[in-house]
């Protein structure tokens, strides 16, 4: 029982004078990393405001003032390690045995977060383009590091890797995306006559982007009609929608003129032998 009364006290003794050695230096510590997030915040705040001002990408804005951030949190730390008279040195080596050690497991990781920040610092594309990327298609909601976040008119998420987008061919046509189509009349009917038709139900719809223009023209000459090209922009968050309401006008339109719609046809002949 003694023994245990002698081992609490000698524990208690050693408590005390940790408090007594170390409770200032922790005191101060603590003091220091609240007061340097506050200024880093800030700072971060501040740089992003100025960045507003001059104009620049929301994306590069908050890249330079992430980068304050990081900076001036760094120096609040070494500041308070400083305060147990731990030096940075040792954590350094550590630091970069570690990186070394683990640069082929996060080659991935890695990769992306240098694919991002070429795409930040070159702005192939920035927050609210519509992008193309192979066979993924979406609007720029945000910019990581890592990846960059896509979304479609179905309200869908699209996470890209930046890596799957650096050295890839990029088609980016800002808040608009193109319709293509292919209408096929009979050669009984005056092909300029249906294209003013086309064109008035198209011009009709107050999404169409003006600039560029609608475009429509005879593409090709089948073997049981013309064909004629549409080419038009509109707006990608709405891109469907409004689709569908234009070739709803367009059919209506064109059915209320008398313009039928040609299909490929087959006559077969049935032989009756004795």
């Amino acid at each position: 029982m003694e023994d245990e009364i002698q081992a609490l006290q000698k524990a208690a003794d050693l408590a005390s004078e940790i408090a007594v050695n170390y409770g200032f230096q922790f005191f101060a510590a603590l003091i220091i990393l609240i007061i340097g997030w506050q200024i880093a915040k800030w700072v971060a705040s501040l740089v992003l405001k100025l960045c507003t001002r001059m104009n620049l990408d929301i994306t590069l804005s908050k890249f330079f003032a992430g980068v304050a951030k990081i900076i001036l949190l760094a120096f609040v730390i070494i500041i308070a390690l400083g305060k147990f008279g731990i030096t940075i040195a040792p954590f350094i080596a550590a630091l970069g045995a570690v990186v070394f050690g683990s640069t082929l497991a996060l080659q991935g990781p890695i990769s992306n977060y240098g694919a991002g920040l070429t795409i930040i610092l070159t702005r192939p594309f920035v927050v609210g383009d519509t992008i193309r990327i192979d066979n993924v298609i979406g609007i720029v909601e945000e910019i990581k590091l890592a990846y960059t976040l896509l979304s479609n008119e179905d309200g869908e998420q699209i996470t890209v890797p930046n890596n799957h987008i650096i050295g890839k061919v990029i088609y980016n046509s800002a808040e608009n995306l193109i319709v293509e189509q292919k209408l096929t009349i009979s050669y009984d009917d005056d092909p300029e006559r249906v294209i003013q038709i086309i064109l008035g139900e198209i011009n009709k719809n107050p999404e169409v982007v003006s600039d560029p223009g609608v475009q429509i023209g005879v593409e090709n000459f089948a073997d049981y009609g013309i064909e004629l090209g549409l080419r038009y922009w509109i707006p990608t968050k709405t891109y469907f929608q409004i689709k569908y309401e234009i070739n709803k006008s367009i059919y209506s339109a064109l059915c209320s003129e008398n313009i039928s719609f040609p299909y490929p046809r087959q006559t077969v002949h049935i032989e009756q032998t004795s």
